[in-house]
């Protein structure tokens, strides 16, 4: 009988370690593989994050560190218990080819280090995809760049402060889909403190100025810029009960950049509505 009891407990204990085993190897819950890779064959997901601003230093071109910010994604895998090393090499190679057949471009690659850098423009978007591999594991740190959202608009009074001062104030918590004049509902708040500037000021008489960036045709951003210009007139004079004759609208396309548009970030400095006082 005791025999029998030890040999009972010894299957336990083993159907004990199996499942802790298989438990170990499954993906960390609520992970899952970037829409852009899939994982080496026999690696589960240890680590996690998935972060809808944040940034990371990356090393670029020429080895120079850069500072990438965006929708940042950072995941980690290791080999499953009992599975054959495939070696980092492999790992990092596999990673790169698989961008590389989708457009992306390896910016910086280093054996001793094993690290890689693979950046990638697709569909408007520009990703850049950091891949540290060892023998049985590897980390990806992804960041799809892009300006953060203002969320919070200037108030009324800081508004009226620049118009004094400078005769004008850019304005970014306005929101169009790309090429489309119809304002978006996350405005409201930056457009209900236009309209309490102009309802404490009431003497205040102002030109609306939409500026676009420099992609698309010269034309095209005209008549856009100008059409978003009267979408916020409108909104004011509608909603808020702001004269209408109090606004004037234009739209200058890309005429009056404040920035560069050979960048995302400069493109997104760029897009704005101003006000200029009259």
């Amino acid at each position: 009988m005791k025999n029998a009891m030890t040999v009972i407990f010894g299957l336990l204990v083993v159907v004990a370690a199996s499942s802790l085993s298989m438990a170990a190897d499954q993906d960390l819950k609520g992970s899952k593989d970037h829409p852009l890779l899939t994982r080496m064959p026999n690696f589960f997901i240890s680590e996690y994050k998935d972060n809808e601003f944040d940034s990371h230093k990356f090393i670029g071109r020429n080895k120079q560190p850069i500072v990438i910010e965006g929708h940042k994604y950072y995941i980690g895998y290791n080999l499953n218990k009992g599975a054959a090393e495939p070696g980092e090499l492999k790992i990092r190679r596999n990673i790169q080819d698989a961008l590389k057949k989708i457009g992306g471009e390896v910016v910086f690659d280093d054996n001793f280090n094993r690290v890689s850098t693979i950046v990638l423009q697709k569909e408007g978007n520009e990703t850049w995809v950091e891949v540290r591999s060892f023998n049985n594991k590897y980390r990806l740190s992804i960041v799809v760049r892009e300006t953060m959202r203002q969320e919070v608009a200037a108030s009324a009074e800081v508004m009226g402060k620049d118009i004094n001062s400078t005769g004008h104030v850019a304005i970014y918590g306005i929101y169009f889909d790309s090429g489309k004049s119809e304002i978006k509902p996350e405005s409201d708040a930056a457009i209900a403190e236009i309209a309490k500037l102009l309802q404490d000021v009431g003497a205040l008489k102002v030109y609306v100025v939409g500026h676009t960036d420099n992609d698309g045709s010269f034309d095209f951003n005209m008549k856009l810029s100008k059409d978003r210009a009267e979408a916020v007139a409108r909104s004011l004079s509608g909603k808020h009960g702001i004269a209408a004759a109090r606004m004037d609208s234009y739209g200058v396309a890309s005429l009056s950049p404040v920035a560069s548009n050979d960048t995302a970030d400069g493109k997104a400095k760029n897009r704005r509505v101003e006000l200029v006082k009259q």
